[in-house]
């Protein structure tokens, strides 16, 4: 049965599912990170350091004393190979225990999901993923964008794994990200994020919302709105160039033109035979925003 994703009522809330501090390879601490995101417009930020599992209820500054600029939300990201020898990067959100390196990838993995965490597949052109590593592991969600890979050698898109992901699997999400790492050569960050709309900034509200996949990624285009009556998808965003309806292969029905005016707002008909769709915004400055796929199934 297909039921529409999105339910707004809430507030959207800018968030980063990717970050690194002292506790592992990144150049700020937890400190400094809050205080540099807060000043970005961010309201919450996982801590995904490489196979640091952070607990943020037994860090007194990230649970409010002093108060914090932002909600801090537990995570760790896991590196290394499969038993068929493929490497991975895999962002793990939620609070797990008990990680080690020397367990190795496939074993973390399963101890992050009996934890019920949620297991994002990283920056996945980065690591030379194939097609079918994408496919060998289950995972939650794929970075369809990471902001440091463009910097390192401009390989940020994930769009062709998440595509080949959602062919065996329509519910998969995509995730902006900044995998910011915030030292001398490797900078940048608010390049990708995530707006999750929810009933409240709490990370149980939070974490259900990106659960459900009740949230869009970003590079700059803001959705306004989305919402579907009957077969028909309308969405109000930022300023864009263009917004595309897309599907499966070569299906896409995309509304705005090169030098046509700005669009703030477009309605698609939502073909029944596709069996995933998403939209996807572009600005005039080429940044894009995702929506999730447009149906739980």
């Amino acid at each position: 049965m297909k039921v529409f994703r999105y339910e707004t009522t809430g507030g959207w809330f800018k968030g980063n599912t990717h970050i690194h501090s002292t506790a592992s390879d990144g150049g700020m601490t937890f400190t400094q990170l809050a205080e540099l995101y807060a000043g970005g417009g961010y309201d919450f930020l996982f801590r995904t350091d490489h196979w640091v599992a952070s607990d943020v209820a037994s860090d007194k500054a990230a649970a409010g004393d002093p108060p914090v600029p932002l909600l801090w939300l537990d995570g760790i990201e896991l590196d290394g190979n499969d038993d068929a020898g493929a490497a991975y990067h895999v962002v793990c959100l939620g609070l797990v225990r008990g990680m080690a390196r020397e367990m190795g990838l496939e074993a973390g993995l399963a101890a992050a999901r009996r934890q019920g965490a949620m297991c994002i597949l990283a920056h996945p052109h980065w690591t030379g993923n194939t097609l079918d590593d994408t496919l060998r592991h289950d995972f939650d969600g794929v970075e369809v964008y990471n902001h440091v890979c463009r910097f390192l050698n401009g390989k940020s898109d994930g769009a062709i794994h998440w595509t080949a992901m959602l062919a065996e699997n329509p519910n998969v999400l995509a995730f902006a990200a900044d995998d910011a790492h915030l030292w001398p050569g490797h900078h940048g960050w608010n390049g990708g994020w995530v707006m999750v709309n929810a009933s409240a900034c709490t990370a149980e509200a939070i974490t259900a919302a990106l659960r459900a996949g009740n949230f869009y990624s970003s590079c700059g285009p803001e959705i306004r709105s989305i919402e579907c009556r009957g077969n028909q998808v309308r969405v109000e965003t930022s300023p864009v160039q263009f917004v595309r309806l897309v599907g499966p292969a070569w299906n896409g029905r995309p509304q705005g033109a090169f030098g046509g005016p700005l669009l703030t707002e477009a309605s698609f008909e939502l073909p029944a035979d596709w069996p995933w769709i998403w939209l996807e915004m572009e600005d005039i400055q080429g940044r894009r925003a995702w929506t999730n796929p447009l149906y739980r199934i």
